[in-house]
């Protein structure tokens, strides 16, 4: 999976967005980059996550499919 964003390293973008939703955003005095920032972070480690169980689909179920048939190597050792 891939590292960490560094954060420091921040570019200028333009963004189009509702006039409306920008004054009742610039009232409340948040701080557009930031959130911005945080929520495509979000955004990015969800669509990871997705790509990482796309990629490893076959073995996650080759494994279920081992573990079916001859069990977990724990099963002799769990007492519930």
């Amino acid at each position: 999976m891939r590292t960490a964003l560094n954060t420091s390293d921040k570019k200028a973008t333009n963004l189009s967005i509702s006039a409306e939703l920008l004054r009742q955003a610039k009232d409340y005095k948040i701080n557009l980059s930031a959130t911005l920032e945080q929520a495509l972070t979000e955004i990015v480690k969800q669509k990871q996550r997705q790509q990482w169980l796309q990629d490893n689909q076959q073995a996650i179920a080759q494994y279920n499919q081992r573990v079916e048939e001859c069990g977990s190597f724990s099963d002799g050792l769990r007492d519930f």
